[in-house]
């Protein structure tokens, strides 16, 4: 039996999240295993039109990776009553305007995150999109993790006991671009272009806290810019406007409803010595776990060494080899094109799907309380969006 096709529009694909993730380990790798399988055992097979402002690139990509159709007009791409799936993956500041008139002409939308740059965006289109009936979705790759998804594992079978705290560290040095050349664009660092590590980070934040810990309630936040100058990829300088760091705490009512703290450090001005380039360290009344993209150890409360404080000795406890592997219980994999699989069967035939465009407007929420913080210095509560 033939499978059966869904159009999609897949705009913004030339940035680096956009064609490595959503186009190539996504869409190019669901049609190269023969679609996505519903649960009648009939298949779905995405059909992609690359939507760009560079024809030229477009073309290249369209080529490169066996897709037959690519443009730059978006509106004629709406129009087309062919394709009935938007996917934006390009700037986070025109975001809710392309949504909306992705919306309007009748499509169900699917988008990276941050859906908007401010919360009133972000709760309008949400608002717009669950008033329109249709499917509508937001990127949350974390929660599909290997790392994660055995935390959570540990979490659902009450290995931690009562859940205590989260310990969020994230970062790496991005160079400045003067004396090795940048790894990540000049724009996330230029506040006026939709930058800052607070705006492109907290979203994730938010649903991993939400999901795997506890409801965020409230949140203090401290911000930085600790590089004022950075050159772009034509190697001419540029001021810095945007924060490249960022140091919070966050008040969370766990699933149990006990109360659990976490810390996030974010940082794209640190030299990375820990597990992974992002760890996540629970601790709990019966046990503690690290986990980072794929990995995840951890420590009951009968195996918990007991060190001793004495600065005069060098301390000789090899605390990293006292904790336990989770082993690999099944195959992973990749986080995003498990999204795709899972809006495509949500789109196809209406299998249950959580990660919306509300779900989305609450990491929006977290960053303007972050931010809000920040600048009035002081604890800024996180009310429900009653979405």
């Amino acid at each position: 039996m033939a499978a059966k096709r869904l159009g999609i529009i897949m705009h913004g694909v030339t940035g680096r999240m956009g064609l490595n993730q959503h186009l190539v380990r996504s869409i190019v790798a669901i049609r190269a295993q023969g679609g996505v399988t519903l649960a009648n055992g009939d298949k779905v097979m995405p059909d992609p039109i690359l939507i760009g402002r560079n024809a030229e690139k477009i073309e290249a990509l369209a080529k490169q990776y066996g897709i037959a159709r690519w443009g730059t007009d978006v509106d004629a791409a709406l129009a087309n009553k062919d394709d009935t799936v938007f996917f934006d993956a390009g700037t986070t500041q025109m975001r809710p305007m392309l949504l909306a008139k992705a919306i309007r002409a009748g499509k169900h939308v699917y988008c990276e995150k941050p859906i908007a740059t401010n919360l009133n965006e972000a709760v309008e289109i949400a608002q717009l999109a669950q008033k329109s009936g249709l499917k509508h979705g937001a990127v949350q790759d974390k929660l599909f993790l290997p790392g994660l998804r055995k935390l959570d594992m540990l979490r659902r079978a009450g290995f931690f006991g009562r859940m205590l705290s989260v310990r969020i560290e994230f970062g790496y040095w991005v160079f400045e671009g003067d004396l090795q050349p940048i790894q990540r664009p000049s724009w996330n660092y230029r506040v006026e272009d939709g930058g800052g590590i607070i705006l492109d980070m907290m979203c994730h934040w938010r649903y991993v806290l939400d999901n795997l810990f506890g409801e965020v309630k409230a949140i203090t936040c401290l911000g930085a810019k600790h590089i004022p100058q950075r050159w772009d990829e034509a190697g001419k300088p540029y001021e810095a406007t945007a924060d490249d760091a960022a140091y919070a705490t966050a008040q969370l009512v766990g699933h149990n409803g006990e109360p659990v703290v976490a810390q996030i450090n974010m940082s794209w001005t640190t030299r990375v010595r820990r597990d992974d380039l992002v760890t996540f360290h629970v601790d709990g009344t019966h046990g503690s776990a690290v986990a980072g993209l794929t990995d995840c150890r951890a420590q009951s409360r009968v195996n918990t060494p007991r060190p001793v404080w004495n600065p005069d000795v060098k301390q000789l406890m090899p605390f990293f080899d006292q904790w336990q592997d989770v082993p690999d219980t099944e195959f992973y994999d990749n986080g995003f094109k498990i999204q795709w699989e899972a809006f495509i069967r949500h789109v196809a035939e209406n299998a249950p799907y959580r990660w919306t465009l509300p779900e989305g407007a609450k990491g929006v929420q977290l960053v303007e309380a972050a931010l809000e913080s920040w600048k009035d210095r002081r604890w800024v509560d996180v009310p429900s969006l009653g979405l």
